[in-house]
């Protein structure tokens, strides 16, 4: 663990993101993915929305996932056992990037087969308290045939970008400034699960 704190934090700090792959054992994201699952045909996950407040509204045109916010007071075994492994970036990250990350708030996300996100940014006026993204990917093994890429856009010099695309890969943990790295996920070819949260500068 202490090695891929040091690789999120050096990424944070560098380049504004950072990609641990294998950030979890098979064993553990296995248990998480089961557990999504559960939930799932449960009929506990909802229709993901945009914006907050009186401006939320569900806009399938811009994305298309589902989703269940977990309850940070009535978290499971596992759920609670992936929090203290964000806690641990949280505090890594404040020592060394100066970021005063007080919280951590998440959602299990499924995108069904040809869901998509539209290129946004996780921070904007109504949530600017929103500082980290962290998402961990649970589905299971992927491919480029899969497609379904977090596209992620690089600020360079000149007002230029560079395009990076992550592909969902089982266990696989990516990290960046929620108010730096505008980013969209591409169509997906196969159900594709994680858990998404950001690290919050309020309590």
């Amino acid at each position: 663990m202490e090695e891929n704190l040091s690789r999120i934090v050096e990424g944070i700090y560098e380049k504004s993101y950072a990609v641990i792959d294998d950030f979890v054992d098979e064993i553990f994201r296995k248990a998480l993915f089961d557990e999504q699952t559960d939930l799932l045909e449960s009929g506990k996950f909802r229709k993901a929305a945009v914006g907050t407040g009186e401006q939320k509204q569900i806009r399938p045109e811009i994305r298309s996932d589902e989703v269940l916010w977990m309850e940070a007071q009535n978290l499971s075994l596992l759920q609670s056992e992936y929090w203290k492994r964000v806690e641990e970036i949280r505090l890594a990250l404040n020592r060394r990037c100066f970021l005063g990350l007080q919280s951590f708030e998440a959602h299990f996300a499924r995108y069904p087969i040809g869901s998509f996100y539209k290129r946004h940014l996780d921070q904007f006026q109504q949530v600017p308290y929103r500082a980290v993204t962290v998402i961990l990917y649970v589905n299971d093994a992927w491919t480029e045939a899969d497609e379904g890429a977090l596209r992620m856009y690089l600020p360079m010099e000149d007002d230029k970008e560079e395009v990076l695309d992550l592909l969902p890969l089982p266990g696989r943990l990516v990290v960046f400034l929620s108010g730096e790295i505008p980013h969209e996920v591409l169509p997906t070819k196969k159900e594709r699960n994680s858990i998404t949260g950001w690290l919050r500068t309020i309590p």
